[in-house]
């Protein structure tokens, strides 16, 4: 579809925006934002919100609804807390959750930052019902953020997409592990270009990656830093099924990024920042879940083939730096 700007609008902000904020939490926050999203086996879309408190520490809060839109109901006290008496790396809260079912284990696995003295690392918990946590504990090594894990092994191993930080430049890497605690085999996926670009200097995974029958789509987030400070949209990628290290199609475009006023303005201005996406029955709508300017929840609506179709026009194979 065609917007008013002439330009095919991928991602369409839903009426009720923004559909999550402090406002409707029952115990008192600061912020609610950037939410893992999943629909359980009854078809009720949970998502595993970042709430951050006033002294600026985050922790995650569960809230669910029937139609993925209202009606939310969400829990009581936080559904997962840091424990920084346990584990060290959680002192400064945990952040930005992603959810993955993963069949094999018969359990969802969250990969989130924690954050401590030494900056933000990922981390790992298991759960099969939101209520209780089997915590993996620390699996990639600061500065090093926006981790999902993939549905299921590749070669054998389970594999999981973050995105280290160096002096230059932050890419996102895809790494692997028979089981989920020692990683290796550790490989780029899709660098952050250089230049005037909107991706340049600096890349991260959004959602978890979506499987189709043609690859794994990525929708990844560039931060484009200007004189008013960081500018956060959305492009997209298609990687082999069997290779996802192996980019087929990225797209040079941004495709959705901060347009209305609460992704303009909030603690943190100008950015549309998901981390979790909801497939229909039908295997084609999308529900991207994101945090607007660090200060609320908010839906876009959108479609796998749509997707595919505008990276099969606007999409090129990327040659490695």
């Amino acid at each position: 579809m065609i917007g008013e700007h002439s330009y095919e609008v991928l991602f369409r902000r839903h009426a009720a925006n923004p559909i999550l904020t402090a406002a409707h939490w029952p115990y008192p926050v600061h912020t609610v934002f950037n939410p893992g999203a999943t629909r359980l086996r009854d078809g009720t879309t949970l998502l595993l919100c970042r709430v951050e408190d006033r002294r600026g520490h985050s922790h995650l809060c569960a809230a669910r609804s029937r139609n993925g839109v209202d009606g939310w109901r969400i829990d009581p006290h936080p559904t997962l807390r840091p424990e920084p008496e346990i584990h060290h790396e959680e002192l400064w809260g945990i952040e930005d959750p992603r959810i993955t079912w993963v069949a094999e284990l018969e359990k969802y696995v969250v990969a989130y930052t924690a954050f401590s003295r030494s900056g933000p690392g990922v981390a790992l918990a298991l759960t099969g019902d939101f209520l209780s946590f089997e915590r993996c504990g620390l699996v990639m090594q600061p500065d090093d953020k926006d981790a999902a894990l993939l549905p299921r092994r590749i070669d054998g191993n389970y594999a999981l997409i973050h995105r280290p930080v160096t002096d230059h430049a932050a890419h996102i890497w895809i790494s692997f592990s028979p089981d989920l605690r020692n990683w290796g085999n550790h490989k780029p996926m899709l660098f952050a270009r250089k230049g005037a670009w909107w991706d340049a200097n600096k890349v991260g995974l959004s959602p978890p990656l979506i499987e189709t029958p043609r690859g794994w789509l990525m929708i990844y987030h560039g931060v484009r830093h200007t004189a008013a400070g960081s500018l956060y949209r959305l492009g997209l990628a298609l990687f082999k099924l069997d290779e996802p290290d192996v980019c087929i199609l990225r797209g040079d475009e941004w495709v959705f990024g901060p347009e209305a006023s609460y992704e303009r303005e909030g603690d943190v201005g100008y950015v549309a920042f998901p981390c979790g996406t909801t497939l229909a029955d039908d295997g084609d709508t999308l529900n991207l879940y994101y945090g607007g300017a660090d200060s609320c929840v908010a839906l876009a609506t959108g479609s796998v083939r749509a997707c595919l179709r505008w990276l099969d026009a606007h999409g090129k194979t990327p040659q490695h730096p």
